[in-house]
């Protein structure tokens, strides 16, 4: 088949004609006009320039945020605190300061699974119930020899149903439990929801709690920053440690993107002013999975 041409367009395929007629006008007057190829051009480069400055900017941004969130997570050693492991030996296990849990009316544990090893050795220690939280996982975890009391609900920034599951506040699950002005501990580990949960709680609140062991989950939302600064308003952060699940580069300068963390009131801790901050990360933390490699943040040399 002949190809076509300029020659031989206009009778081999009327129906082209005016449109390839026009292309090769177009054509024509870009090699005699050599400026508009060159603004072509520059329009290009330009566009390129703008993609790549602000996926620059973007990436700057990200990572400041990142190493403002690292500089909010140095734990503290305390005076008056020994550390003590409950719960499970690896996931599902959290630091407390054993010596400033009492005296204790209650316990709290949001995000329970089917397994609430934290919540049934509170419980069996101090004989205190633990209001249980989760209205993702309809398992019930049982505690011989402990008080379970389960809320098929979850904690939220706000009071309302998102599809078949209802959110009420911190402050309102406390509230109808009878527990306001009472001494309570909080476990926590609720995959995100944190952050607005604690932000819509009121300072007050949060003052009444002696000591919340949390995980905590991401490392690119602003709201990060912003609750962690709420917090520290009442608490000293005692303890650190990365869930070695989530190790990623993605996250650097932070090893992982969830993290354990300890909270203790600032009414009952006594900061240690010769330790170093941070404060070294405890033996009694253990990898979240044993079979996994684990990413923690190096330890510094005392003196550098």
């Amino acid at each position: 088949m002949q190809p076509l041409s300029r020659d031989n367009l206009a009778t081999s395929v009327p129906l082209l004609s005016p449109f390839v007629n026009q292309a090769c006008f177009l054509a024509s007057r870009l090699q005699r006009r050599p400026s508009i190829r060159i603004a072509f051009v520059i329009i290009a480069l330009v566009g390129a320039a703008a993609v790549v400055i602000g996926d620059f900017v973007h990436r700057a941004a990200a990572r400041r945020l990142r190493e403002a969130i690292l500089a909010e997570l140095q734990p503290v050693a305390l005076k008056n605190c020994t550390l003590k492991r409950f719960g499970s030996a690896n996931d599902g296990g959290y630091l407390m300061c054993e010596n400033l849990i009492e005296p204790l009316d209650a316990a709290y544990s949001y995000g329970v699974g089917r397994n609430d090893d934290w919540g049934c050795e509170v419980s069996r220690r101090y004989h205190v119930p633990v209001h249980q939280y989760d209205c993702f996982d309809p398992a019930r975890p049982i505690c011989n020899g402990g008080t379970f009391v389960f809320h098929d609900e979850c904690v939220g920034g706000r009071t309302g149903y998102r599809g078949s599951r209802f959110f009420d506040t911190l402050e309102n699950q406390i509230t109808k439990n009878g527990d306001i002005s009472r001494c309570l501990i909080i476990k926590m580990d609720i995959e995100g929801a944190e952050w607005d949960s604690l932000l819509a709680a009121p300072d007050e609140l949060l003052a009444s709690i002696s000591q919340i062991a949390m995980e905590m989950h991401g490392f690119d939302d602003p709201k990060i920053l912003e609750m962690l600064r709420k917090l520290k308003r009442n608490f000293y952060l005692v303890n650190l440690h990365f869930n070695n699940w989530s190790c990623t580069p993605q996250a650097a300068p932070l090893p992982a993107w969830a993290y354990q963390v300890l909270w203790v009131n600032k009414r009952i801790g006594i900061v240690d002013p010769a330790a170093p901050i941070p404060a070294p990360m405890n033996p009694l933390n253990a990898p979240d999975s044993p079979t996994r490699p684990d990413c923690q943040l190096p330890t510094r040399k005392l003196g550098r």
